[in-house]
């Protein structure tokens, strides 16, 4: 297959004659992803039905259900009320630590919740299913490397089962694997980017680890168009795609990046917190995206932390 990606205008076209009308279904659309891709998909003309355990107000002509997806029968029961012709599976429990106290909530967050999901779209045909993966899952971009957490390993686990139900029960869903995201509109300020510019902002200096962790930073907007793209393709369904930019960089490289962008005298404080074991680089394989999706990333990491700084400088404190 020719390795060629459409023209904006073609793909912006093609997009929303295939969003336009339909039924979409956002779980975890109170998150960092979520409020984007419910946000876009407004834009393509779906009728977007954003569903959380802490549902919003609506920003964008959403319309919001409160449900916890971990209940079988209040999965079901959304399902029957919306009727999806597409769900995009993001509500999870996003936690890389590796104590033992996590790996309950993972294992119902991600898993349960997911065979949830899928069971309810095996009752209907007609939905298609996209799967938010892990780049820490074994895959051929990180040469089948051993899932590193009980989140890694619990989202592994989320992705066999939906390979299970795409064959043996004809469900279509396609899982998509966005390497590190960050962007405006991050609202846990624990993760790295957020916690690290606030930090800076403040005139404070941030406790970090030795930075030496390697990952592929892709900005949220790219994961989105990844989405978007993904139910726009039908040769994506039954397949697994990396989702980002190819190029690996140090936590420690990001960090200075921010510190240079942001400027002023606070330092970042390197090795004060220990690295976590068994981390491995989560750098993504993104030719078969750009193959079967005609999608790559456009976002460069310098100008995507230059729109994260510059978001949280204005003092925003939601991605409304």
């Amino acid at each position: 297959m020719e390795d060629t990606v459409p023209s904006a205008a073609g793909f912006e076209e093609q997009r929303r004659s295939r969003w336009a009308g339909s039924r979409a279904l956002v779980t975890g659309a109170a998150g960092f992803i979520g409020s984007h891709l419910a946000r876009r998909l407004s834009e393509l003309g779906a009728e977007v039905h954003a569903v959380s355990r802490r549902p919003r107000a609506a920003g964008h002509g959403e319309t919001w259900h409160r449900a916890d997806l971990r209940d079988t029968d209040a999965t079901a029961k959304l399902f029957g009320s919306v009727r999806p012709d597409v769900v995009i599976h993001l509500a999870s429990e996003v936690n890389g630590a590796r104590h033992r106290d996590v790996v309950l909530p993972t294992l119902e967050s991600n898993l349960a919740s997911t065979v949830n999901v899928l069971s309810a779209a095996a009752d209907r045909p007609d939905t298609t299913v996209l799967l938010t993966g892990s780049a820490e899952e074994p895959r051929p971009g990180n040469g089948q490397a051993f899932p590193p957490s009980p989140y890694a390993m619990a989202k592994w686990a989320a992705s066999g089962y939906a390979q299970l139900f795409h064959r043996l029960w004809n469900v279509p869903c396609t899982i998509l694997r966005p390497t590190m995201v960050y962007g405006p509109g991050q609202r846990d300020t624990a993760k790295l980017v957020p916690y690290v510019t606030l930090s800076l902002l403040r005139g404070e200096e941030p406790s970090l680890t030795s930075g030496a962790k390697l990952a592929d930073w892709i900005y949220v907007d790219d994961v989105v168009d990844a989405f978007v793209a993904a139910y726009d393709r039908g040769e994506a369904v039954g397949e697994g795609f990396d989702v980002g930019t190819g190029t690996s960089v140090s936590v420690r490289e990001v960090v200075e990046l921010l510190s240079r962008i942001i400027g002023g005298p606070a330092r970042p404080r390197f090795g004060e917190v220990s690295d976590r074991p068994l981390d491995i680089p989560q750098t993504a394989d993104p030719g078969p995206a750009a193959a079967v999706l005609g999608w790559r990333s456009t976002v460069e990491l310098e100008e995507g932390l230059k729109r994260t700084v510059a978001w949280y400088a204005d003092g925003h404190t939601d991605d409304g």
